[in-house]
């Protein structure tokens, strides 16, 4: 008679334990998380604090600054800072100034270096990397080196003293960084997608404006903001070729009227102010659109 044994019963697999998560599924911080959260406060704090030394000091008359300093709250609002300013340089005009060349400047610049992208990064140009270091140049070429040629050059031309003079140069300077962007975004750019649109009887023409271009509008928009900001920002060029005073843009009345005698620290802090406004505005506007534009990342 034989014993019958048993079958072997399998060993059972190690556990693994299980992370530790909070009751709502999410891993409890770290020392580093707190640490970089820290610092991402403090920076914030750091990058906030003129802004708000501008807002409370708009808002103080000046007894009120000369007796508590800028770090304390007004003792009662004083709106005569921004009243003056804003008759003395006429700022609805300055505001348009603005407003008129960044929006055509964003416009054209977006425009040209769409153009200009699709024939190095896609219509692949004879010696299309010199083009592209030729642009990477003129990106890095400082804008004090330019202003004695453009000078000279728009007197000639009759456009000295005429925001199209300024409109023209930023486009210019502009599209070079566009160009040099989207040269290297096109230059990845599916090549099924192309040979795709050209079975179906595309042409170039319309390659561009019905495939490329939907397809790299997050990256176009991102462009358009930025050049717009960065056209709103600039003073040296307006300063020099808009000297007439119906011409000037926000920040070159700021800087004018700054010098003047009859300007006090809080008329000056209500100038920055206004000036801010506008862009604060845009950007708040355009947020959504510039988010997803970063994080589109390249083109797929």
């Amino acid at each position: 008679m034989t014993a019958t044994t048993a079958p072997a019963r399998p060993s059972t697999p190690a556990k693994i334990a299980p992370t530790r998560r909070h009751r709502n599924g999410k891993r409890p911080r770290t020392i580093t998380d707190w640490v970089l959260l820290v610092a991402a406060v403090v920076v914030a704090v750091l990058i906030a604090f003129p802004f708000i030394l501008i807002l409370i000091n708009s808002f103080k008359s000046p007894q009120d600054y000369a007796a508590t300093g800028p770090l304390q709250l007004p003792t009662q609002l004083y709106f005569d800072g921004i009243v003056r300013f804003w008759e003395r340089v006429d700022f609805p005009q300055k505001l348009w100034n603005s407003i008129f060349i960044s929006g055509v400047v964003s416009v054209l610049a977006v425009l040209v270096s769409v153009l200009n992208a699709f024939a190095i990064g896609i219509g692949r140009v004879r010696a299309r990397t010199s083009i592209i270091v030729l642009f990477l140049l003129a990106n890095l070429l400082p804008q004090e080196a330019l202003l004695y040629p453009l000078y000279y050059m728009f007197k000639q031309v009759g456009l000295y003293d005429n925001v199209w003079s300024v409109i023209i140069i930023f486009t210019v300077i502009q599209s070079a960084f566009g160009t040099y962007l989207l040269s290297s975004v096109f230059g990845t750019f599916p090549k099924e997608v192309l040979e795709a649109a050209a079975l179906d009887g595309a042409g170039r023409w319309k390659t561009l404006w019905r495939v490329i271009v939907p397809i790299s509008r997050p990256t176009l928009s991102v462009l358009l903001i930025f050049f717009f900001i960065w056209t709103w920002n600039e003073f040296l060029i307006p300063l020099t070729f808009l000297v007439s005073n119906d011409n000037q843009t926000v920040p070159v009345a700021i800087s004018v009227l700054q010098g003047d005698r009859l300007m006090d620290v809080t008329t000056t802090s209500a100038s920055a102010l206004l000036g801010l406004i506008p862009t604060l505005v845009f950007f708040l506007i355009f947020q959504r659109t510039l988010t997803r534009g970063i994080t589109a990342g390249a083109v797929k």
